[in-house]
């Protein structure tokens, strides 16, 4: 099993910069996928990036592409998320999340955080 913890949600202003973290402890960090989601109000949770285990390979969903950056601290057993450029509709509860062979949808994540907010005003 593994814990997830995020931080670093808030309110900021439209084009500007947030980093999420995503603390995990339990069973081997490395041996994850890990992945950010986030679901806005009235909405479905849907993807936003994931990164593979030793952060190779990494994946973004076409409106987050070119302005949030994923990547992860294997020795300090953190996700990370930096989000440039924020618009409006970035505002939602992101999550963190873990798989073995996670993708881009929400049943190959086995375990999740509890979400941070992130609001970004006009």
């Amino acid at each position: 099993q593994v814990q997830l913890v995020e931080s670093g949600g808030g309110l900021v202003q439209a084009g500007g910069s947030l980093r999420l973290s995503c603390a995990a402890s339990g069973r081997a960090f490395n041996t994850y996928v890990m992945g950010w989601f986030r679901q806005a109000p009235g909405k479905e949770r849907e993807f936003v990036a994931r990164i593979s285990k030793f952060g190779i390979t990494k994946y973004y969903a076409d409106s987050v592409n070119g302005r949030f950056t994923i990547s992860r601290d294997n020795v300090l057993n953190t996700l990370y998320l930096q989000m440039n450029s924020l618009k409006a509709d970035d505002t939602a509860i992101y999550y963190c999340a873990a798989g073995p062979f996670g993708a881009s949808s929400l049943g190959t994540y086995n375990y999740w955080g509890q979400g941070t907010q992130v609001t970004v005003s006009l």
